[in-house]
């Protein structure tokens, strides 16, 4: 008896389709992978927006913000003086936290609803309005106070308030764009142009001080200093010890205190950035993965099939189907596009062209010519057999020298 072999094999299981575990999970990695890899870099991205973020906001008019447009400035000098600021960015929270005895700040909130307009004008504590629209204008001053028809441009030089509010008296001169109008005789207007409208509005409504100033240059860090806006915004709102900062989230949809605010102040201030980022991920991967339209690529096959295998590969198909008319049809196609190569016709010549073209050169009768090519389909085998002799035969008298 011979010895074994030496050498040693060794195999994989393999499944029905020939294919081993390692090939399939190898396919499927490579399907996967660039998906993974754009998760993984989504992640990161959202993990430096975190451990990136500053320490204050940046948005407009914010009293965290230390930017130009934000109100930082004017936040820390109310701190200082004692005045507790509390930053709500939806209107359910402005409502819990205006009570009686507080004062309650709405920077300009453009994507405010109607029933959340009613909600901040029924709330209890003094009002401050700086640059509100004319709903919640009008919703706050019980209609005595609105905006006018024109936009607003502030003065070339700085004007007197004529008027005896102590906080205009403490603010003087001021170079505010007047764009209110007092549609009531209860209003008390400050800084007037020559066409009746004012910067500043205040009244008593419901209660409570409502002050209204359309131009909100008095509480941006890059113009608080000039002229009187420092003081006119201390006096409005250092009143209590409690100021209610209202910077409205775009999302926000609440109205009520007992409404709570789920997805809007419940998340990170990081998250509006890290959605929209998610969402340019989303895209590039789309034109990524897209199909492009350009040029037909070579691909090698992966099996070569000879052309006599795959011709007598259809002919069982249309034997096994009785399809002798496409059988027909096919034998047709390729005896007349031998046919027009050898007499030089193009591909867009009529059959009456072509026929007529036949039989010049083989002299047979046209009819017949014409029921060979274009005739109707056989009706047997016998007919198919016999349709593709006539066919041979026809073809090797156009070529015949």
């Amino acid at each position: 008896m011979s010895a074994p072999a030496t050498g040693t094999w060794t195999s994989a299981p393999t499944s029905g389709d020939g294919t081993t575990l390692a090939d399939r999970a190898g396919r499927r990695w490579r399907l996967l992978r660039w998906w993974l890899i754009g998760l993984v870099a989504l992640a990161l991205a959202i993990g430096a927006l975190a451990v990136m973020r500053p320490a204050g906001s940046s948005g407009p008019l914010d009293p965290g913000s230390t930017r130009p447009e934000g109100s930082g400035a004017l936040a820390a000098v109310l701190a200082d003086q004692g005045v507790q600021v509390h930053h709500v960015t939806t209107t359910a929270e402005a409502v819990a936290a205006a009570g009686p005895g507080t004062t309650l700040l709405v920077v300009p909130a453009s994507f405010l609803l109607p029933e959340q307009a009613d909600a901040l004008a029924a709330t209890p504590g003094d009002v401050v309005l700086a640059g509100a629209g004319d709903e919640l204008l009008r919703a706050v001053s019980e209609d005595q106070v609105g905006l006018g028809t024109w936009t607003a441009t502030p003065p070339a030089v700085a004007v007197e308030p004529r008027c005896d509010l102590p906080a205009a008296t403490a603010a003087g001169t001021m170079l505010l764009a007047p764009g209110l109008e007092a549609l009531g005789p209860d209003a008390t207007t400050c800084w007037h142009d020559g066409d009746g409208y004012a910067a500043l509005a205040a009244l008593t409504a419901g209660g409570r001080s409502v002050v209204a100033v359309d131009d909100t240059t008095f509480l941006r860090n890059d113009t608080v200093t000039e002229e009187g806006d420092a003081a006119l915004a201390l006096h409005l709102l250092g009143a209590h010890e409690d100021l209610v900062w209202f910077v409205q989230d775009p999302a926000d949809t609440t109205s009520s205190a007992e409404e709570p605010a789920i997805g809007v102040g419940s998340l990170p201030p990081w998250a509006g950035a890290a959605g929209w980022l998610g969402v340019l991920v989303a895209l590039v991967a789309a034109v990524w993965r897209a199909r492009r339209v350009g040029p037909l690529v070579a691909e090698d096959l992966p099996v070569v099939v000879p052309a006599a295998e795959s011709t007598r590969g259809r002919a069982r198909l249309y034997r096994r189907s009785r399809s002798r008319g496409h059988a027909a049809a096919a034998l047709r196609a390729a005896t007349a596009e031998h046919i027009a190569r050898r007499l030089g016709l193009a591909r867009s010549t009529t059959p009456e062209t072509f026929v007529d073209a036949v039989v010049r050169a083989t002299g047979h009768d046209p009819q017949a010519v014409a029921d060979v090519l274009y005739g109707p389909p056989p009706a047997d085998d016998v007919a198919l057999r016999e349709l593709a002799r006539r066919l041979d035969i026809l073809e090797s008298e156009v070529h015949r020298p």
